[in-house]
């Protein structure tokens, strides 16, 4: 007879049959659930079975009876039963099902009660004998034709027998003396903390990612223990974060957050923010959420290494829990109920995924920048892309947030559309025509540059990787083609207050105007530091008024926006008479900084506020054309993007309205194919264009 040694966690070959049963049990479900054949499942069934027949008579033989291995044979056989019951219960009903869960509910029970939480004080062969027959019984079960009456019949003695072993066992460890209940509150907290992190992304369901962590208690290496439950801890506090910002960005842009563009959004955001709320507030808000972010990527590694060392100590409550989390699942699966969920886990495969659409949409969009069919004409012939303008002043006006929600079906839409229509007449009157149509915006709620270099640019830029790929390109835009076709080029941009060099470099817009050089003297207006009536007014001043280089000057093109609309929509502007305009001192009478009850009001308040913000810009605007009307004007009016999703709604597209305003009859002539609406605001059957499309149809209509 070989001596029997039992040492604490050495792993033996008794233990890896052990482990080769766990292996089978899922490679039983795995075919289960591919629908194979019941001689596989039974081939599979009787191989585990076999395995459990020989690990124990092999550790005797050896001497290599482990502490492991006691706690692993166990709960390969519960698991391989209830896989076994899974299956079975296919054929008989869910009921079966509950052979499978007996072991965890009944651990369960005995872990949450201090009365039964002291084991016998010693093994019962009983338990065995039933465990065994139990097994043997569901493989007959699923790998014979029996009868249905048959097998049910025997499923029946043996949910009795199983049902007997764990009553007695109960019995036992109710009679067993037991010492004075200590609650490990430190530990409870800090494994709710792990399943709240665990279950971020799906919180009313079990997160099955714990079926990961906990039994890494059973790594007998301490070192190795420890480093594996902290970086899995740790990837699970980066995945509450993107979690966290991923609703977030739904809930402004109706997209997920990408961990390689959006990062950039971060620190214009804290400016909106104080826009809102004010610097000082909003600066307090900022190092609170970094504050935050940190202590979850350090918290969630500390709990999860805390839950693991006491599933080490207590390796008796390891067993029912990762139990519980498999039954869940599995009853989930084969019930259809999201009961459990692997959250982080896709959460996970989501962002790996996107970071290789990531890698190889740069190549595809490398390769698209340098496709351009104008190129080599905008180089030898540039004025022959727009000789259907020469002599016009040409500008594009990107009106803020302007969306399709602004002029069908909202509850502000009626507002807006009155004052386009009374626009609309007002233009006609002073001998404007208008054409009008929707463009499908590459972004939506934000991201307003994005919009407006894939106008430009002719290329789809619905990301701020592919954005900063552009800028980088050299890719003829609309003001790049003007500017060499004899236009003085500008940009008016009031929302900037620092240089722009990367946009001039890309545009080669030769002026640049800002928050910093258009003279203004009057208040600010949430983020839009300069109203629009000032904008419009002080760029007729500087560009477009009639006597400037002395009736010599060059044609302008520029693009305008006009920011009164952004976000927070609050306090507004009004309109002042255009001769009293001046320096913006004319403003100073209205308020200037938004309250905390305006900015966190109610939904319907925040929508009647952007509604206003939209007739505000459009007052504007019509009522510079007409004040000041010229034959010589042509005006690309359009929006960026949809306002935030608390503003449009869910999933209302990314369409916004452009109009093209002319006095000259040769001008609409040129764009009578489009087919678009004559007035400002289009119908929901007027066409649609996607934004990347338009330079090349605005070319192929003014080209000579």
């Amino acid at each position: 007879m070989h001596q029997v040694h039992r040492t604490q966690d050495s792993l033996t070959g008794a233990n890896l049959v052990t482990a080769f049963r766990f292996l089978l049990a899922g490679a039983l479900a795995v075919a289960a659930v591919l629908d194979a054949p019941r001689p596989l499942l039974g081939v599979l069934a009787g191989l585990a079975l076999l395995s459990d027949f020989v690990d124990g008579r092999l550790a005797r033989a050896t001497g290599t009876v482990t502490r492991l291995g006691s706690r692993l044979d166990p709960e390969a056989d519960a698991l391989l039963i209830l896989v076994l019951s899974s299956i079975a219960a296919g054929d008989l009903g869910l009921w079966v099902v509950a052979l499978g869960l007996s072991r965890y509910l009944f651990g369960a029970l005995f872990a949450a009660v201090p009365a039964l939480r002291t084991p016998p004080a010693g093994p019962r062969p009983w338990c065995r004998t039933v465990a065994a027959t139990t097994g043997i019984t569901l493989a007959a079960v699923v790998a014979l034709p029996l009868p249905h009456l048959v097998a049910e019949v025997a499923v029946v003695v043996v949910a009795v027998l199983l049902g007997e072993s764990f009553v007695h066992e109960g019995v036992d460890r109710w009679r067993a003396p037991r010492g004075p209940l200590v609650l490990p509150y430190p530990t409870i907290l800090a494994f709710g903390a792990l399943w709240a992190a665990a279950a971020a992304s799906h919180p009313f369901r079990a997160p099955l990612e714990l079926l990961v962590i906990v039994p890494l208690a059973l790594i007998p290496v301490r070192r190795l223990r420890i480093a594996l439950t902290a970086v899995l801890g740790l990837l699970l506090g980066v995945l509450v974060l993107v979690t966290i910002l991923n609703a977030s960005f739904q809930t402004v842009f109706e997209r997920d957050f990408d961990l390689v563009g959006d990062w950039s959004y971060l620190g214009p955001g804290v400016g909106v923010l104080g826009d809102s709320i004010g610097m000082g507030l909003a600066r307090v808000v900022a190092g609170l959420a970094v504050f935050a972010a940190v202590a979850v990527l350090v918290l969630v590694p500390l709990c999860a290494v805390r839950v693991v060392a006491a599933a080490r100590r207590q390796r008796r409550f390891v067993n029912p829990a990762v139990g519980v989390l498999a039954t869940v699942g599995l009853l989930g699966a084969a019930t259809g109920m999201p009961l459990a969920a692997a959250g982080a886990s896709r959460l996970t495969a989501d962002e790996v995924h996107q970071l290789r659409f990531d890698v190889a949409d740069t190549r595809a969009f490398n390769q698209q920048i340098a496709v351009d069919a104008y190129a080599s004409q905008a180089k030898a012939d540039p004025k022959s892309l727009v000789a259907g303008l020469a002599g016009k002043d040409v500008l594009v006006v990107f009106v803020e947030s302007y969306g399709r929600v602004a002029v069908q079906g909202t509850s502000y839409s009626k507002g807006i559309n009155q004052v386009l229509a009374t626009g609309t007449h007002q233009l006609n009157q002073a001998g404007y025509t208008i054409r009008s149509s929707f463009l499908t915006s590459p972004t939506f709620g934000a991201g307003s540059w994005l919009a407006h270099s894939s106008f430009e640019s002719g290329l789809w830029v619905n990301s701020q990787r592919r954005y900063r790929q552009l800028l980088g390109a050299d890719r003829v835009t609309l003001t790049s083609l003007f500017g060499a076709a004899g236009w003085h080029t500008v940009f008016d941009v009031p929302a900037d207050t620092q240089d722009w060099t990367q946009g001039q470099d890309y545009y080669k817009f030769q002026q640049y105007y800002d928050s910093r050089n258009v003279g203004y003297r009057g208040p600010k207006f949430g983020y839009a530091p300069i109203p629009d009536q000032y904008t419009l007014s002080t760029f007729r001043k500087l560009q477009l008024a009639p006597g400037l280089d002395h009736g010599h000057r060059k044609p302008v093109f520029a693009e305008i926006d006009l920011v009164s609309s952004h976000h927070p929509w609050t306090p507004l502007p009004t309109m002042i008479p255009w001769s009293q305009v001046g320096n913006g001192s004319g403003y100073d009478a209205m308020p200037q900084r938004p309250t905390l009850a305006q900015v966190f009001s109610d939904p319907a308040r925040v929508q009647t506020m952007y509604g206003k913000s939209i007739e505000y810009t459009w007052q504007a605007l019509t009522g510079f054309l007409t004040t000041y009307p010229d034959p010589n004007l042509v005006v690309i009016a359009l929006g960026d993007h949809q306002p935030h999703g608390y503003v449009s709604g869910p999933h209302p597209g990314h369409d916004v309205p452009i109009s093209v305003i002319a006095q000259d009859p040769k001008v609409i002539q040129r764009i009578a194919g489009w087919n678009w609406q004559p007035q400002l605001q289009p119908t929901p059957d007027a066409a649609v264009w996607r934004m990347d499309t338009f330079r090349d149809r605005f070319l192929d209509a003014f080209k000579r």
